[in-house]
């Protein structure tokens, strides 16, 4: 399965980043992963045409056959990195439309970034994107500082194990969807 592996931050030294390096490493065997960012793309203007960045992410997106978004939390919602740019992927072309989704997310706090998954689940059910939003076990890591050692490999063996189970009912799930 090519899964394009879409941090949600513009952040130096990301968190969510760091997670999905790590997911991408850890899974290597399983999963063919692609690495995308928010980072550097323009702010949504209305009435502007769509940049050629921001083009280039609608086609890795619709090369997938998933996206795995890390999804960071500002202000109890997405960054407005990701907004913005979710915003220009639905407005002239729509590469989420049936597109497999999946949300993980890490953050300093202990809830890791739980609003910012429900605020970006019911974004990606809404009209001008029709993804299919994994809605099973939910992967909100807290206090994200302290997860990671030095070489950006996570240190909580029960966070490890269930980073296994998460993707086995992805599996599932995924199996289910494109039937």
């Amino acid at each position: 399965m090519k899964i394009l592996a879409l941090s949600g931050s513009n952040a130096n030294n990301s968190f969510n980043e760091a997670l999905l390096k790590y997911i991408s490493k850890h899974f290597a065997d399983r999963y063919d992963f692609k690495p995308a960012t928010v980072k550097g793309l323009p702010m949504f203007k209305e009435g502007q045409d769509e940049p050629e960045s921001v083009q280039a992410l609608a086609k890795e997106i619709e090369a997938s056959d998933l996206v795995l978004i890390g999804s960071p939390e500002q202000q109890h919602s997405v960054t407005s990195a990701l907004s913005s740019a979710l915003e220009w992927l639905s407005s002239a072309e729509h590469p989420f439309k049936n597109k497999p989704v999946v949300i993980v997310s890490t953050s300093p706090m202990p809830q890791g970034a739980a609003r910012s998954q429900s605020r970006l689940k019911s974004l990606l059910t809404a009209p001008g994107f029709g993804a299919h939003v994994f809605n099973g076990d939910e992967f909100m890591m807290g206090n994200g500082p302290k997860q990671f050692d030095d070489n950006g490999d996570l240190t909580d063996e029960g966070t490890i194990k269930f980073l296994g189970q998460f993707f086995d009912e992805v599996d599932e799930w995924y199996a289910q969807v494109t039937k």
